[in-house]
This record gives C-alpha cells, structure tokens and sequence, in this order.
C-alpha cells in the first residue's frame, strides 16, 4: 500500500492551533462524589432520628424508613459512573481520538452533576425530616397529631364547602364586574373621561386596600349603617360581596392588558366593516383577549379561594374557623393542618393546569410565526 502523502502547506494561509482536548472529569466526578457522601450521611442521620422519635415503629414503618435509606444513597451512582468515564476520556485522548474523548468526557461531567442535583434534593429532604423530628419531635406533636386531624377531618371538610361556595360565586361576580371596568377603562374621547376616571380610582383603591380589611368593613359596616337591601344579607353573601369589590380590581388589569394586547388593524378592520365601538369590543376584541388571559385570570382565583380563609372575620363558619375551634379544644394546632391540605388539594392541580394552558398558548404562538 502506498504511504500517505503530506499534504504542503499552502503558501500565505495561516495555520490554526490544534485541537485541545477536552477538560478533565475527574475534579467534577470527586466533587459529586462528595456532595452525593454528605448528603446520605445526613439522610442517614435524619432517618436514625425519625426512627428514634417513633418509639413503637410498625413493620410498615420500618420498611417505609428503610426505603428511604436506600433512596438516599442513589447519587452515588452516577457519581461513580463520573469517575468511570475518566478513565476513557483518557484513553481516547492517546489514542487521537478527540470527537470520542470531548463525548466521553460530557457523559461523565453530565453524570456527576446529576449526582449533584439528586444529592442535593436529599439534602433538603433531610433537613425537612430533621426539622419536624428536632426537640424530641416537638413539630410534629404540634402540627402533625394523627388523632386530632382524624378528630377534625369531618367538621373541617363539611365547613369547606363554605369556602368552595364562596369562592365559586365571587368568581363569577367578578368576572362581569372585572369586564365591565376595563371597558370603561378603555372608554375613548372625552365623553368617557369621567368614567374612565372612576374606574381608574375604583381599580387604585381595591388592589391597595388588604382584603381583610375590606371583609371586616363589608362584614360589620352596612350592618351597622343599615344600609338599604344590604343589611338584609348573610354573612356568606356579605363575604361573596366583600371579594367581589377586591378582587374584580386585579381582574380588570387583567383584562385591560388583554385588550390592550390586541392589535390595532384589529380595531380598524372592524370598524372600517361598519361596526360599531360596543360591537367591535363584543364581537373581536373582546374574545381574541380572553383567550390570552385565561393562565392570569386562574392565577387571581387561585388567589381569591386563597382569602375565602378570612371569611371568618365576618362571623361565617368556614374551614379555618371551624379547626381553629376543634384546635382550641385540643390545644394543639393540628386541625389546622387538615384546612392547609384542602386548600392543597383544590389548588395545585389548577396551577398544573395553568401552565399547561402557558405551554399550549405559548406552542400555538411559535406554530403561528414559524
């Protein structure tokens, strides 16, 4: 076979430096190592002290403990796989090989700073567990009692739907309420100045007062002023009233932002047809808005089913007044733990729901300008 011929260089062109190999895996692949020892280590001391502060633990107890011991030691493994990828980075950088080396080499510093990553979620699992066990489980006596949450579970729920009712309701109210301010927000020429300076000062002043403060008001003032159709409500209609006047404030920025996000041609093409201002708004603008807002509006009664907790200042019998009652007869704080779960429970799948109405606008978008 005929030896391979250099080629010359060409005369006047200038040579570029050869390649470099890539970084070395083994400063990163020890320091995972380290963080993924440490962090079983203090899992490991966690769990003895959970242990400990059970005194009687059943089998399923034990089993439970004892899975988590093991999960805890899992970053170890890519660390390892870290550590094991250097060696081959090595080899294939005396053997020339450069494109298999730089891949060699980002496997490995991609398995130790996965082992970072997962040791440090056991690291502040740890610490939780170590927080509720500390002071020979003072925190969960407190907080986590079995036998007062079973204790409060029924009443609480029951006096839930309180909240759930509330909620729901306000929600429409503020939907129209919410709408109806950002159209006279909007409100062109002079004609509607004062209307637009009347929303303006409504908005200002709701977002800026506290909402209990607004509740307390609403709870006791127009009872006491006896004022006219008002003095005549529940408490429940009080506090559905009371979130109504707060929250519709948030909505109608909500709402004028999706108008304003609307583009003019839309607002001209519309008019140009012969329609009118009341009918471009109902017909266009308004519903091409409402479609960009829905992740923001479900964000504000996230909230508003939030603040249904302070209802209670009204004198309704909600969730959280009903396990601040079952906690004051059992002097423990436990009960109130069972209104936090509730509240958990109806709230986080609302927010996955909102980020899967961001990704699917935000995909339908990147599919339209492609």
């Amino acid at each position: 076979m005929a030896a391979a011929t250099a080629v010359p260089a060409v005369p006047g062109t200038r040579q570029g430096p050869p390649p470099t190999p890539p970084a070395r895996v083994v400063p990163l692949a020890l320091a995972g190592l380290a963080v993924a020892v440490v962090a079983g280590g203090c899992a490991g001391l966690a769990l003895h002290s959970l242990h400990a502060m059970i005194e009687h633990p059943a089998a399923w107890a034990q089993a439970l403990i004892w899975l988590l011991a093991v999960a805890a030691c899992l970053p170890v493994v890519p660390a390892v796989r870290a550590l094991l990828a250097a060696p081959q980075r090595t080899r294939l950088v005396a053997a020339g090989d450069l494109p298999g080396a730089r891949a060699s080499a980002a496997d490995g510093r991609e398995h130790a700073t996965v082992a970072m990553g997962y040791a440090l979620s056991v690291l502040i699992g740890a610490a939780l567990v170590w927080f509720v066990t500390a002071n020979d489980g003072a925190i969960s006596h407190t907080f986590l009692r079995w036998t007062f949450i079973d204790q409060a579970w029924s009443g609480v729920t029951k006096a839930f739907w309180v909240n759930i009712r509330v909620a729901v309701a306000a929600e429409v109210l503020v939907l129209v309420l919410g709408l109806v301010l950002a159209v006279m927000r909007q409100l062109p020429g002079r004609s509607g100045r004062p209307l637009r300076w009347l929303a303006t000062l409504y908005v200002d002043m709701f977002r800026a007062i506290p909402s209990i403060i607004v509740l307390y008001l609403v709870g006791f003032g127009l009872s006491l002023a006896k004022v006219p159709v008002v003095k005549d409500l529940s408490p429940i209609w009080l506090a559905i009233f009371a979130l109504t006047l707060t929250y519709s404030g948030y909505v109608a920025e909500v709402y004028r932002a999706g108008i304003d996000s609307i583009h003019p041609s839309q607002w001209a093409a519309a008019r140009s047809l012969g329609l009118s201002y009341p009918m471009t708004l109902r017909t266009v603008i308004v519903p091409q808005a409402v479609r960009r807002i829905v992740p923001p509006l479900l964000n504000d009664f996230i909230g508003l089913q939030k603040d249904t907790a302070l209802i209670g200042v009204m004198g309704v019998t909600d969730a959280f007044t009903q396990s601040r009652l079952v906690s004051s007869d059992v002097f423990n704080l436990s009960p109130v733990i069972v209104v936090a779960v509730l509240f958990v429970v109806i709230t986080i799948p609302q927010a996955r729901f909102v980020d899967r109405l961001i990704a699917r606008e935000q995909g339908r978008r990147a599919g339209r300008t492609s």
